[in-house]
């Protein structure tokens, strides 16, 4: 099957999966600089993602630098300003060395577990998927802090394992589909998009593994940019412990969680459609403890 329900269409020729090599060697450009994989035991701080246009200056690339948000021993978190918008494109480089890289990439797919171990998750369904490639639409509702509405995401999602080169990459995008419209009691999410790299120690199936996380998307606030950005780099590591405790669950209790890496290796990369803007909603109030969620 080439596409699911005509919405969108997996195209690996083109910026998407370049998109993804990018993410890959920048992720080993991390790793080879801040000698993550050292025995010795040294900590060295990797150093600043490589902006885009700095791999590619014919490109016409007008990408910002990225500016240091977060810096903790096994926690890297950046931000950039995406250019023409008020939000910020983020990056995470982290590490786990208690949990194998298989359970973490399987609890990150399971979709049924996930109802278990994150209380905000209102619905979550995979809507439709594509046998041959194993890619999925799904249907995501999630709790946003009081006063706002509840959000809902309608993305794609395609994983990747390179058994050869030893990495796993899961990437995500929002789509239309005609079988989720859009409802009055949430506000539909239009613009996202993730990219989760993650390349174990040794093996899938040994403890330790270096991860390396892009995400951005436009929640719909009228809160400014600041609060925002307080809201996401806050939520952002936040949700990554949740998952880490959820693999230390599944792990420890041997709860039962699909392996997906068993399935048929797949190759990465998506393409959203663009979809008209939803209407404004009233949205107010002042910046406080909060949380965003991320698939």
């Amino acid at each position: 099957m080439a596409a699911l329900a005509g919405v969108f269409v997996w195209d690996e020729e083109r910026i998407q999966e370049e998109e993804l090599q990018r993410s890959i060697d920048e992720m080993k450009r991390l790793e080879e600089m801040s000698h993550v994989f050292q025995r010795s035991g040294v900590e060295r701080h990797p150093p600043e993602p490589k902006s885009q246009r700095e791999g590619n200056e014919d490109s016409g690339s007008k990408e910002q630098p990225w500016e240091m948000v977060m810096d903790k021993k096994h926690f890297k978190l950046w931000r950039r300003p995406i250019t023409g918008t008020h939000l910020y494109q983020y990056r995470v480089f982290g590490t786990y060395t208690d949990v194998t890289p298989r359970q973490f990439f399987n609890v990150q797919l399971d979709t049924e577990y996930r109802k278990k171990w994150d209380a905000l998750v209102i619905k979550l369904e995979v809507i439709e998927r594509d046998v041959v490639s194993g890619s999925e639409v799904l249907h995501w509702v999630t709790h946003f802090p009081y006063p706002m509405y509840s959000r809902d995401y309608v993305y794609v999602r395609r994983y990747s394992v390179d058994q050869e080169n030893n990495v796993m990459v899961l990437v995500s995008r929002a789509v239309e589909h005609p079988s989720v419209p859009e409802s009055p009691e949430f506000v539909r999410v239009r613009s996202y998009e993730s990219q989760m790299v993650i390349r174990p120690h040794k093996s899938f199936d040994e403890n330790g593994f270096d991860y390396l996380l892009t995400y951005s998307d436009n929640p719909q606030t009228v809160f400014p940019r600041y609060c925002v950005s307080w809201m996401v780099s806050s939520g952002m590591p936040d949700f990554l412990e949740k998952l880490h405790m959820a693999t230390l669950k599944a792990k420890n209790m041997e709860i039962k969680v699909k392996d997906y890496i068993s399935s048929k290796p797949l190759e990465t990369g998506s393409e959203a459609k663009a979809t008209t803007p939803s209407s404004e909603r009233k949205n107010e109030g002042s910046c406080g403890p909060a949380r965003i969620e991320y698939a």
